[in-house]
């Protein structure tokens, strides 16, 4: 009897496109002997899907959905509703891990050095800029990607990067800009989670792993297992888990990092990476010898698991 699988993608988001990449390559890529898969767009036939959920219709819910309304516990509360099965982090989690902000302040507790940041609302003064030292990172708080993230240098690029970024909700981080490695580190499992090899990022078309460098062919060089010595790259990887397991994270997440001075800067955890040809944590399960189907295997086992 195969497991009946609704795999979702595309949905809200401004990663809309990406999350067709990444839910496209995973039903290319789910072993056909096993599954039978049926894919669903939430923006296109939410109502359909919900219908058939409450008929009992899938064993298992794969949601390859990036950003809002799908990576932040929206989906992931609909599906606890009617007691349905899904692969990746829970409720509490994601909508954790998606809010910048909520994963800063629950870290700081945990002494994980981060960037310092401020944070700006709507109706914020123009005192508040005073607080920010150039250069500095400027991103929304709830978008993944790094969609409507900036680097800037001047004053002007500061004050479009802000109105860019409030195109995206009512509040944005500025962090200070960390000159250094770009790191980032998978972790897999539910309640005993492991950290699969470390890679670093060279971004080659632009200054930093943004939207381009992350999906375009050959818009990053990138080095796995990354080429630092193995007491950092332990250290890297028992934050990786820390952080995981702080939150409360389930299946598989990805946490990017700064290196600078010996120093790992946290930035940001994804709940959902992404899986297209690109992708990272994919390549590090391949360095850690999981296949690409295999890690499928593993997540749905995860989800089942709970």
């Amino acid at each position: 009897m195969k497991i009946k699988i609704a795999l979702l993608l595309g949905g809200f988001s401004a990663e809309r496109e990406i999350s067709f990449k990444t839910g496209k390559m995973i039903a290319k890529n789910l072993d056909k002997k096993k599954y039978q898969v049926f894919l669903f767009d939430p923006k296109e036939n939410l109502e359909e899907f919900i219908a058939r959920v409450k008929q009992k219709k899938f064993d298992v819910v794969f949601p390859a959905l990036h950003g809002p309304l799908g990576e932040d516990g929206t989906i992931q509360g609909l599906l606890e509703l009617f007691d349905v099965p899904y692969v990746f982090s829970g409720v509490l989690a994601s909508a954790l891990a998606m809010d910048k902000v909520m994963t800063k302040k629950i870290l700081e507790t945990e002494k994980i050095l981060m960037p310092r940041h401020v944070i700006l609302g709507k109706n914020y003064r123009q005192s508040d800029l005073k607080k920010i030292k150039l250069p500095a990172v400027v991103k929304p708080v709830d978008q993944g990607s790094s969609v409507g993230t900036f680097i800037v240098k001047t004053e002007d690029e500061l004050k479009n990067a802000i109105k860019e970024a409030f195109k995206f909700g009512p509040k944005i981080m500025i962090e200070e800009f960390i000159d250094g490695k770009e790191i980032t580190a998978a972790v897999l499992g539910n309640a005993k989670p492991r950290a699969l090899p470390l890679i670093e990022i060279r971004p080659k078309i632009s200054h930093f792993f943004d939207y381009r460098a992350k999906y375009e062919v050959g818009g990053s060089e990138e080095i796995c297992p990354a080429p630092i010595s193995k007491n950092l790259t332990k250290k890297f990887q028992q934050i990786a888990v820390k952080i995981h397991q702080v939150l409360g994270c389930r299946g598989v997440t990805r946490s990017d990092f700064i290196l600078k001075n010996n120093k790992p800067y946290f930035l940001e955890i994804n709940t959902i990476p992404g899986m297209t040809e690109t992708s990272l944590v994919p390549q590090a399960a391949a360095k850690a010898g999981i296949s690409f189907p295999k890690l499928l295997d593993k997540l749905i086992e995860l989800a089942l698991e709970k």
